[in-house]
């Protein structure tokens, strides 16, 4: 027993892991209540749209030696209100609008990538996370700004639902659409955008999408969702970190997969909606 809280307690004695564990906690729950609010509207592409527009501001801030994530934030929040602005017009679907613009700015960022002589390990950390690698100040920043977007979050979601549930009706009870809009797609630019350093831009849509997409499984109360949605997300940061250090594999990579198995279990086991209790229900009937 000793051997195995030695074992568990080890990883937080290096401080390098204290920080990684903070801010995968942290951004795991971010995702989690951002996430349930794209699982409920139905539109896990946003998701990845975003990841992919925040790519341009990357690139330019790359080519001039500045913050990636800085640069990544404005090209995500740029694209985010572009999309918004387009998607008022009924006669195209939100997906579509998303599908012209994010392939734009990825197909942009490409093109200025393609300008520079070569690539850094900054670049390589943006695509692939560098969780092991962030500081103090990372730390405590993600953390203040995710408590801000929770909050707003928490604080819009009966508006939020509204929306999701019948724009139509929404708008004609005088619910401002969309602003409302704008506030979801920038809340969900800035969950991908705090998470880039723990999982990267590649995986990023996992963590964002994931730990909802369980928690749906479990509950129709959004409430009860998002702590659900939270907790995974948390969770699955927490043991894809440990797996990470003991096998000495690639964090994001990780912490992606043990969401992905906790999708899996509640697909098989959730009380209401998973497939093994139907069918024991179903052979009981």
């Amino acid at each position: 027993m000793t051997a195995i809280w030695d074992l568990l307690l080890e990883p937080w004695s290096l401080p390098f892991m204290r920080r990684a564990f903070l801010i995968g906690i942290t951004c795991g729950v971010l995702c989690g209540v951002i996430g349930s609010f794209i699982v409920l509207r139905g539109m896990a592409f946003i998701g990845e749209a975003v990841a992919h527009s925040v790519f341009p501001g990357v690139a330019v801030s790359y080519a001039l030696g500045a913050d990636l994530i800085l640069g990544g934030a404005v090209a995500g929040v740029a694209t985010t209100i572009v999309i918004a602005a387009f998607s008022q017009n009924r006669r195209l679907k939100e997906d579509t609008v998303i599908g012209v613009f994010f392939t734009c700015a990825f197909g942009l960022g490409i093109v200025i990538v393609s300008t520079q002589s070569g690539y850094t390990g900054d670049l390589a950390s943006f695509l692939f996370g560098q969780i092991l690698a962030v500081s103090d100040t990372d730390v405590v920043t993600v953390a203040i700004a995710s408590a801000v977007v929770v909050a707003v979050a928490l604080a819009l979601r009966k508006e939020l639902v509204a929306v999701s549930l019948d724009r139509e009706t929404a708008a004609a009870a005088g619910l401002p659409v969309f602003r409302l809009d704008l506030a979801l797609y920038v809340m969900v630019t800035a969950a991908i955008v705090f998470s880039l350093q723990a999982i990267g831009n590649i995986l990023v849509l996992g963590m964002l999408i994931t730990p909802a997409a369980a928690a749906r499984l479990f509950t129709d109360r959004l409430g009860t969702m998002i702590a659900a949605a939270s907790g995974i997300g948390a969770t699955g940061a927490l043991v894809g970190l440990y797996f990470s250090y003991l096998l000495d594999l690639a964090a994001g990579g990780l912490i992606v997969v043990v969401l992905t198995l906790f999708f899996v279990a509640a697909y098989l086991l959730a009380p209401r909606h998973g497939l093994v209790l139907k069918r024991l229900r179903a052979a009981r009937a």
